[in-house]
């Protein structure tokens, strides 16, 4: 069948490329550079499995029947469903996500009267929006289906993915799920349908969980720097209990990327009227161990603080809330001079601060380096690296 992806990051881009594997993919995107790699199986972003895969079929050894367009009526003609991935940015004025995007593929799909199409969302949304659409807009054929991706292997995870969550219970809810489960190489996944208000929940709910559980290793890590003890050794000690686990248990500058830090912020806000400590504490605890960060290079006395690399993670390219960024924000409110090397960039300046891609000058010009995860690079210059990754691992 031929299903159009609105956006092309890392959600729409790995839905895309997975299922163009038996069906016929369009990716719609704004900006017409993005949608000509798409069709010369070039990814726009950093992902290792949508990478193989796009060179593989650029060299005939897999198919994927995949194309990018900044035509909406062409991607549409002909369409069974629309995969809505657009991003839904948090506004802290308004206390919700900013789902103008959503709404405008919305409102372009009902222009074009086909009752055959129907509209899966899968940008995260406010608990309660899918219900709010539907009776704004007079239909029934929307849902929700949350997805629960990492960046730089988006992928990955739709070929692997520990469950397939479908908010609504129709007939076309059924077949959106079955191209899924077809499409990924985990044939055991379990495929869960339920109302769009709980598949909401869901996507929020276990985001939040994950802040929280990065939340409750940054702040061990707080107290063992602060009482001088071996955090690397609590860890150890604490994750061997198999009710905790020994996984998502790296230290480091605070959550950030594409989801926890505004997912987080949206749970807090759906919260209005419901009793509640946890949730607000979690959202506060971020801000908490960033500052601790920050003081605790300050104490140190630096002129010049190298910032190593601006993503979250290596294998992505997203410098979206990085916790760094706050960081770097606060040194510089303190008159610390503070130099970036992050060799995706081509600019001078980012945020304000110089750019230095060539890691020598990088490295003699700073007394400080910063980074949030450590790479084979920093192994020389280990003496100055200031980081909190203890396991070497995201």
């Amino acid at each position: 069948m031929k299903i159009v992806v609105a956006g092309g990051g890392y959600v729409g881009l790995s839905l895309a490329t997975l299922l163009s594997q038996s069906n016929e993919v369009v990716v719609l995107e704004k900006h017409q550079d993005k949608a000509d790699k798409v069709s010369n199986y070039i990814s726009p972003i950093r992902d290792e499995y949508i990478e193989k895969y796009f060179d593989e079929a650029k060299n005939g050894k897999r198919k994927l029947d995949i194309r990018g367009t900044t035509d909406f009526k062409n991607a549409m003609k002909g369409a069974e469903f629309v995969i809505v991935a657009t991003p839904t940015n948090y506004d802290d004025e308004t206390n919700t996500f900013d789902t103008s995007a959503v709404e405008d593929i919305i409102e372009k799909a009902l222009r074009m009267k086909d009752d055959n199409i129907t509209i899966v969302v899968k940008s995260t949304i406010p608990v309660g929006y899918i219900e709010k659409a539907r009776k704004k807009y007079g239909i029934d054929n929307i849902f929700f289906s949350p997805e629960f991706l990492r960046e730089g292997k988006a992928l990955y995870d739709n070929l692997y993915p520990a469950r397939i969550i479908v908010g609504d219970e129709t007939e076309q809810a059924k077949k959106f799920a079955k191209l899924l489960k077809k499409a990924s190489l985990n044939k055991d996944v379990p495929v869960l349908f339920m109302q769009p208000t709980e598949a909401e929940a869901v996507k929020l709910f276990a985001n939040t969980y994950l802040a929280l559980r990065v939340s409750y290793f940054n702040e061990l890590d707080t107290y063992a720097q602060v009482k001088h003890l071996n955090t690397k050794a609590i860890i150890d000690g604490v994750c061997l209990d198999p009710r905790i686990g020994a996984h998502y248990n790296n230290p480091s500058f605070g959550y950030g990327g594409y989801c926890l830090p505004k997912d987080t912020k949206q749970l807090l806000a759906n919260y209005r009227n419901v009793p509640q400590d946890l949730i607000r504490a979690i959202v506060q605890a971020n801000r908490t161990r960033k500052e601790f960060i920050a003081k605790d290079i300050c104490k140190r006395n630096p002129k010049t603080v190298g910032v190593y690399r601006l993503t979250m993670k290596s294998g992505s390219d997203n410098f979206r809330s990085a916790a760094i960024q706050d960081i770097i924000k606060y040194l510089r409110g303190e008159g610390i001079e503070v130099i970036i090397y992050e060799p995706t960039l081509s600019e001078k300046k980012f945020g304000g601060f110089e750019v230095e891609n060539h890691f020598d000058n990088f490295v003699e010009r700073s007394d400080i380096i910063l980074a949030n995860r450590l790479e084979d690079q920093l192994r020389d210059v280990a003496d100055i690296v200031y980081t909190r990754d203890l396991f070497a691992r995201d």
